[in-house]
């Protein structure tokens, strides 16, 4: 079993790939939590100005970020730079992740790897690959099953405030879990470990899918019942893509499943939920994504989930129907109309049929003849 080089009790090394919203306040927590933090980033004149002022000059400009920060870049960090780092932390958006891992294995030792921890949202368009399944691709099955997930309710500027906020953290391998954990604890910042890198990914992905609904019903003028409704049967058909893809239907209770989804249903702080909600107001797609200054995976995210969805025969209707209005021009008061004309149905049942796709990747991670279960509830 592969697994990360031993973890000091105080000052990692960490580099931070990404210095975009969550990757820059996950920076300063780190570096708030006494580490040594190199954030790179891909804009020379970012680099500049934060190393001469210890800001950002385009993500959270009003924080100031601890000393012990330095932006590094715009090209990828070397071996002896790489080798040198006791965490590799992921920032990178789902869909621009592959080419940076094909970029960084070759830099990678085997038998002094770094601990290597995924924050990213989202499934790949094209492949329909979660994050797992990419790693696996470009670095193979043993860095893969090594690799840990952190994800849960965690707006970056609540973070760099030091507001309590608790993520869950998974791996495959559960000693990795842990250290990710170890890394990141704080008393204002709760980390609980778990073994469903499957389930975390697909939560952290599909709840951007139903923050834009929550959005769009929001712009249409529609209240509380109206959001509380969006959220739960969210949840719910969260649940049954996660159960039918393979995943533990417990892990969308948890902190990255309706913790992360009752979140950015709710607030304005959600770049999906404002997406959703320009588009309640008319504005076209097209418009939105050039003025909204950052990225918004649930965009990209819906067109992947929507083959998902098609793909393991599930009904899904509220995702079906965000794709419909993102890519098929559909009217979002028609599509919120045609949802409530839905003949009734029974509120809560899960797929007949679980696990197809957890199986594949399983198999192409050399776990195949292992129970699901056992993998995702060792304790149990």
């Amino acid at each position: 079993m592969v697994t990360s080089k031993p973890q000091p009790d105080s000052n990692s090394k960490v580099l931070v790939l990404g210095a975009g919203n969550f990757g820059s306040c996950l920076a300063s927590h780190l570096g708030d939590s006494q580490h040594d933090v190199f954030m790179w980033a891909r804009e020379p004149d970012l680099i500049k100005h934060f190393n001469l002022h210890h800001r950002n000059p385009i993500y959270l400009v009003d924080h100031d970020f601890p000393q012990n920060i330095a932006a590094v870049g715009p090209e990828q960090p070397d071996k002896e730079f790489i080798d040198k780092m006791d965490v590799l932390l992921f920032a990178i958006p789902t869909q621009f992740l592959r080419a940076n891992l094909e970029q960084i294995r070759p830099k990678l030792d085997i038998n002094n790897l770094p601990l290597l921890i995924f924050v990213n949202k989202g499934i790949e368009i094209g492949t329909h690959a979660l994050t797992l399944e990419i790693i696996a691709d470009t670095c193979g099955p043993d860095i893969a099953k090594a690799a840990t997930f952190i994800s849960g309710p965690s707006f970056a500027k609540e973070i760099v405030e030091r507001q309590p906020t608790s993520v869950s953290v998974a791996s495959f391998t559960e000693s990795e879990a842990v250290k990710a954990a170890n890394l990141f604890h704080q008393p204002h910042f709760r980390c609980y470990t778990g073994g469903d890198p499957i389930g975390i990914e697909l939560s952290g992905a599909l709840k951007n899918v139903y923050a834009i609904a929550s959005g769009m019903s929001d712009g249409l003028g529609f209240l509380n019942n109206t959001r509380a409704m969006i959220i739960t049967r969210g949840l719910a058909e969260m649940t049954c893509i996660g159960t039918a893809y393979g995943a533990s239907p417990l892990t969308f209770l948890g902190l990255s499943g309706v913790g992360d989804l009752f979140l950015t249903c709710s607030s304005s702080n959600s770049r999906n939920y404002t997406v959703g909600y320009r588009l309640g107001k008319g504005e076209s797609l097209e418009t939105i994504m050039k003025t909204l200054g950052s990225v918004a995976e649930g965009v990209s995210t819906t067109k992947a989930v929507k083959k998902v969805v098609d793909d393991l025969g599930v009904s899904a209707p509220i995702a079906s129907s965000v794709y419909d209005v993102l890519y098929n021009g559909k009217d979002t008061k028609l599509a919120v109309r045609q949802l409530m004309e839905l003949p009734p149905s029974r509120e809560l049942e899960l797929p007949p049929t679980a696990g197809g796709p957890a199986r594949q990747l399983l198999r192409k991670l050399g776990l195949e003849n292992t129970d699901l279960n056992t993998i995702m509830h060792p304790h149990l």
